[in-house]
């Protein structure tokens, strides 16, 4: 039996470790996955895998997931050929539009849209044809407050400065276990090893978090903050940073320092330490011991964007950064220089330029809060959603009162899922679309190494051929919307091929490691 190895990076997480995939061939002479293991050559991995990554075989020979695309009759799921669904699929959305108005019609992007390119660069060749100003997605029950806070502070949603964990001394790390999610907004595989390597050379680490996480037992010192207090223990921080002398000056140009030193100072360790839950001595000690390490990042994670001063927090974390002089600096906070930089190639956002319906919540970057989506549909009068498109996403389980949320998908006069499974969300659609599996795709991580804590880029090819009767997601995106321009009589663009020299001749196949620049 014949055996081959191919290389990937997993796209199950944010950590995109490489894999080494070992094949050989079932009694059809198909190939079949034999083994999944770390790359020990991978040079941003190391050889690190975890159980999601050997779950790709589990998730490619699942017999649940759907390998074509099925329409929803009474009860029953049954096969429908693609030309038809897609037909279906924009006559439907059409007329809803045109009874009730563009706004009718919603979207919902969940979490995976971004581990996959196909998504990235097509999915909003068709959803952007639908013009409709409730969109929303998994953004804003995760990191929405690290966007709104560069937005506002370096003028691009994206602009997010990545702790530099390979050369830091002290890390404070304030809600989140990176040995859990292996990194989140922070693209750092072997994590573990990292911050083991951070104590073995002398450095400390600090975690704030009201429970015992995995990465709180291997912290030097661990702080239990009441939950929601986070916001008064970064004012405290910051309060003693500055009238105790222990800010640097930056080389960065920095304007408003002054205004935040002085609505700082009411906001004592004394004072917020009601807040917090936390010893005032402890705040003091802890910003003082911050600010004489040589190089010191403060990183904050989902635990402090969830919450009601979510945005304040991200604020104050920067500001930590940037008042001990440890924002651009390495061992502090630096921004990445991908080789696909959505930064240099997007516009960087914008906030409250409109709001929700019902109860007026603000827009970022075209999409509106999540927890709004419920109550779009089930309020009714002018502007009602009525019609639903989900892309890879669950939200009945991922977004708030999922129980609210499954009352008003039954309610929906049309839904279309672009998604592989049957699930707790997708079981109220008309339609379901699903594309060929990651590894029958090729793929290039857009998102993700724009958060790495090193420079790397590689492409990754398809490991598994392209089943007969299957799209790849891209396919499904212009499947649609060709469909949906034919019937509302829309122009439509041509696409762009996704794959050729000039693009991907100098990343295919290819791993680099280089220096973590510093800000532009």
């Amino acid at each position: 039996m014949t055996k081959t190895v191919h290389h990937r990076a997993c796209h199950l997480c944010e950590a995109i470790c490489g894999l080494t995939f070992e094949l050989d061939t079932d009694d059809s002479g198909a190939p079949r996955i034999a083994s999944i293991k770390g790359d020990p050559q991978d040079s941003f991995s190391r050889g690190h895998i975890c159980p999601k990554a050997v779950a790709l075989q589990d998730i490619q020979n699942d017999p649940n997931r759907l390998r074509g695309p099925v329409v929803r009759v009474g009860e029953q799921w049954l096969p429908i050929p693609w030309d038809e669904a897609f037909e279906l699929a924009a006559r439907k959305l059409h007329e809803i539009q045109q009874r009730h108005g563009q706004n009718a019609v919603a979207v919902y992007q969940g979490n995976p849209s971004v581990h996959n390119y196909g998504l990235m660069t097509h999915s909003n060749y068709f959803l952007g044809l639908l013009k409709t100003r409730n969109r929303f997605s998994a953004t804003s029950v995760d990191q929405l407050p690290h966007h709104l806070s560069s937005y506002l502070m370096y003028g691009h949603g994206l602009l997010l400065p990545i702790p530099d964990i390979d050369h830091t001394d002290f890390m404070l790390i304030l809600g989140g276990n990176p040995l859990a999610s292996n990194g989140s907004i922070m693209t750092v595989p072997d994590v573990e090893k990292r911050l083991k390597a951070l104590q073995g050379r002398g450095g400390k680490l600090v975690v704030v978090d009201p429970r015992r996480s995995e990465t709180a037992a291997m912290a030097d010192q661990h702080l239990f903050v009441r939950p929601g207090g986070d916001a008064a223990l970064l004012c405290g921080l910051l309060n003693t940073l500055f009238e105790e002398g222990l800010a640097r000056a930056s080389h960065l140009p920095v304007s408003g320092l002054d205004e935040v030193r002085a609505a700082l100072q009411p906001f004592t360790p004394e004072v917020m330490s009601l807040l917090c839950g936390i010893d005032a001595s402890l705040i003091r000690q802890l910003a003082r011991d911050f600010a004489a390490a040589d190089k010191a990042v403060c990183y904050g994670r989902m635990g402090v964007s969830t919450q009601a001063f979510g945005t304040l927090c991200q604020w104050l974390v920067q500001l930590i950064n940037l008042v001990s002089g440890n924002l651009d600096r390495v061992g502090g906070a630096l921004c990445t220089e991908p080789a696909v930089d959505l930064v240099a190639s997007t516009g960087g956002g914008h906030f409250n330029v409109w709001q929700s319906r019902v109860s007026g919540l603000p827009e970022y970057g075209g999409e509106l809060p999540v927890a709004a989506l419920a109550e779009e549909m089930l309020t009714e009068g002018e502007g009602q959603v009525r019609a639903l498109v989900t892309v890879a996403g669950n939200p009945v389980l991922s977004t708030p009162n999922g129980r609210q949320l499954e009352q008003a998908l039954d309610g929906l006069e049309f839904m279309l899922s672009v998604d592989l499974y049957i699930n707790e969300t997708t079981r109220y659609a008309d339609l379901i679309l699903p594309s060929t599996s990651a590894l029958e795709n090729d793929h290039y991580d857009t998102t993700f190494n724009l958060f790495a804590v090193r420079n790397v880029t590689r492409f990754n090819r398809a490991i598994l051929p392209k089943p007969q009767g299957a799209l790849h997601d891209w396919e499904i995106f212009v499947g649609l919307a060709e469909a949906f321009a034919r019937i509302a009589g829309k122009p439509l663009k041509p696409t762009i091929p996704r794959r050729t020299s000039s693009t991907w001749g100098c990343v295919a196949g290819v791993m680099v490691k280089a220096r973590h620049t510093t800000c532009r």
